[in-house]
């Protein structure tokens, strides 16, 4: 009965391992080119598809089947935005990591600035997704996820502010 457990937990300690060192790859990689990892997204874009004024506007022109139709193609499309918006989040994330520990105190600082800004993105990805997913499954359900899109400009406005101190290696015009 021992056994077991113990090959059980000698398991999940040799994969937290491989998962740890597969994550400090993929941050050096990062850290060597983060714009090979960002992906575009267009934020005006993305408040198109959330505004609940356009929302209201395809539910009058269109019939209830069409409006469903658009409406769960729209919300595709923000899944779609909101996962690239928390990707760009994690390579950020990554960027800032490694400029925290410049030795120049606006650098560090902007750096800490950016993980913060790229974490609270990526918490309101993770709350704005399952309400998109049942904006696809219930198209007459009005939705606002518009923390993502704030979210995202704050970041994107940190990464400049940081590119101006540490290099950046073109992150900020891959955004």
């Amino acid at each position: 009965m021992m056994f077991p457990l113990i090959l059980a937990g000698i398991g999940l300690v040799v994969l937290l391992l491989l998962a740890r060192l597969r994550d400090q790859r993929l941050s050096a990689r990062i850290v060597e080119n983060p714009a090979a990892h960002l992906r575009p997204v267009d934020i005006e874009a993305f408040r198109n598809l959330i505004d609940p004024d356009e929302e209201e506007y395809l539910r009058t022109r269109l019939s209830p089947v069409e409006f469903r139709k658009i409406q769960r193609e729209r919300m595709r499309a923000a899944v779609e935005c909101v996962s690239c918006a928390a990707r760009n989040a994690m390579v950020l994330s990554r960027l800032g990591h490694a400029a925290r520990h410049s030795p120049d105190p606006a650098t560090a600082a902007a750096a800490g600035k950016l993980i913060d800004e790229a974490l609270h993105l990526r918490m309101y990805a993770f709350q704005a997704m399952p309400r998109l997913y049942l904006g696809i499954l219930f198209p007459s359900r009005p939705m606002a996820p518009l923390r993502v899109a704030e979210g995202y400009e704050q970041m994107t406005r940190q990464v400049v502010l940081l590119g101006l101190q540490y290099p950046t290696r073109g992150a900020s015009a891959a955004l």
